[in-house]
């Protein structure tokens, strides 16, 4: 049994919870929020007794074995090497970091204090991308991935009111790019690996994040076109596109309704009826990781993870979004 402590306490905590229940040895023990309120209020919702309000408890506390983090990206390096110094397994939600340097130093605390650390990437562990990877030959070679994922953030109608929440700033490594771009960067980086040349464009709302963008790289023998938005929607799909036919796939951030189209119009369905809440895959996966004492995981790498932010930093660079992190030498802001 893998005892899990949470830091977060948002709905995609609530998401990953529900997943990972579904597995035998997962146990939720721990809750950290700043408030000892909502700690409680959250803890309450799934009868855990223990609850911390400063991240050094949860990381001393001998009661979990491992840490699901989803506060602000701008945490995510802060709390993990703290987490992982407290002898804890960890799995981050993505995007990973905010920048290389967080990367690096998470991978270098992960390999000194011998624990297991996973970027939360669910995408690349459902069966349906795994079916994509092994359908890449059928349509090969690949000329073109197109990644499509807009989808109109909640916080944005609050943000026209003049009203800027977590999600639109920037000093908390947030943006359409980090939050959303990062569901296409990635599985193109587990697919194809590291792009020759990245050229990026966006909207920048005042804030000073960006609100939608593209993201479009270059191969040897293929090109890349990401698009992403939190002030969008989109109904278009995704698309692999190869000479011999196209991998079309319908919700890009889960792998579902993924079909080939070949060049001369049939059909072929690609869906191994995966769960809804695709996220048990990933919990699974990181357990399993713990379990057999890899300190990296198979599937969701490292250097999948420092291959991504490479991107995600050449982007941010190209459209001109500056975190404070990227000025902080002592990788990750202070919390508490």
């Amino acid at each position: 049994m893998i005892r899990f402590g949470v830091i977060g306490t948002n709905w995609i905590t609530d998401r990953f919870i529900d997943g990972a229940s579904k597995l035998a040895n997962f146990e939720l023990n721990a809750v950290y929020s700043r408030t000892e309120e909502k700690a409680s209020e959250f803890a309450s919702k799934y009868n855990v007794e223990h609850t911390y309000t400063t991240i050094q408890e949860l990381a001393d506390s001998d009661k979990i074995d491992a840490v699901y983090i989803a506060s602000p990206t701008a945490y995510h390096c802060e709390h993990a090497i703290a987490c992982m110094k407290g002898g804890k397994h960890v799995i981050v939600e993505k995007p990973f970091a905010s920048n290389q340097q967080e990367v690096q130093a998470m991978i270098d605390t992960a390999k000194q204090q011998n624990v297991t650390l996973m970027e939360a990437m669910k995408t690349t562990h459902t069966p349906n991308f795994k079916l994509i990877q092994e359908s890449l030959a059928k349509i090969g070679p690949v000329r073109r991935y197109v990644a499509n994922f807009c989808q109109y953030s909640s916080r944005y109608d609050k943000y026209k009111e003049g009203i800027v929440l977590n999600a639109f700033k920037p000093e908390l490594s947030n943006g359409s790019l980090m939050d959303i771009g990062v569901y296409c960067i990635y599985p193109m980086v587990a697919l194809f690996g590291g792009p020759d040349r990245v050229k990026a464009t966006a909207y920048m709302l005042e804030s000073g994040v960006d609100g939608e963008g593209t993201v479009t790289v270059d191969y040897p023998s293929l090109n890349g076109v990401c698009m992403f938005s939190k002030i969008t929607n989109s109904t278009i799909p995704s698309e692999i596109q190869g000479e011999k036919g196209s991998i079309v796939i319908g919700k890009f951030s889960d792998m579902t309704e993924v079909k080939i189209v070949y060049k001369d119009g049939s059909e072929e369905v690609l869906d191994t009826g995966q769960e809804d809440n695709t996220m048990y895959y990933e919990a699974k996966s990181f357990i399993e990781s713990i379990e057999q004492k890899k300190l990296e995981n198979d599937i969701n790498t490292w250097e999948h993870s420092h291959t991504t932010m490479r991107i995600l930093d050449q982007a941010r660079k190209e459209i001109g979004l500056v975190f404070l992190a990227d000025e902080n030498k002592s990788y990750g802001q202070k919390q508490p």
